[in-house]
């Protein structure tokens, strides 16, 4: 059962984007996918922060059920809120995000450069 006061995300729901003058329907998955793909070498987001930008704020666990799903992102790229890696990916995802020029110490990231 959901905690009083927190919303629990129940899979891909279906939103609205305007796009000029169409209005076309895009899943959590899109959404999720259009974030994860402009990320670049060397940015690091959280769970949290990639569920608000695709506009499902309070949705960061669902988001990381995701990654384990989509091929061909960059899920190393993503931390939890504490800036700790994958934690079924610690060696490849501090691997990663070191030859993107991103420090990681103990299985967290110690700088990350942020989306503008």
């Amino acid at each position: 059962m959901a905690q009083p006061g927190r919303r629990r995300h129940a899979g891909p729901c279906r939103v609205r984007v305007t796009t000029g003058d169409s209005l076309s329907a895009m899943t959590f998955a899109d959404d999720v996918l259009v974030v994860l793909r402009g990320l670049t070498a060397g940015q690091v987001v959280t769970y949290g922060e990639v569920a608000a930008e695709a506009g499902h704020p309070g949705a960061a666990r669902a988001v990381g059920n995701l990654l384990r799903n989509l091929p061909d992102v960059p899920w190393w790229r993503v931390v939890a809120a504490n800036g700790r890696v994958c934690p079924h990916a610690v060696s490849e995802a501090s691997r990663r995000l070191a030859d993107e020029g991103v420090e990681v110490r103990d299985a967290r990231v110690v700088h990350r450069l942020r989306r503008s």
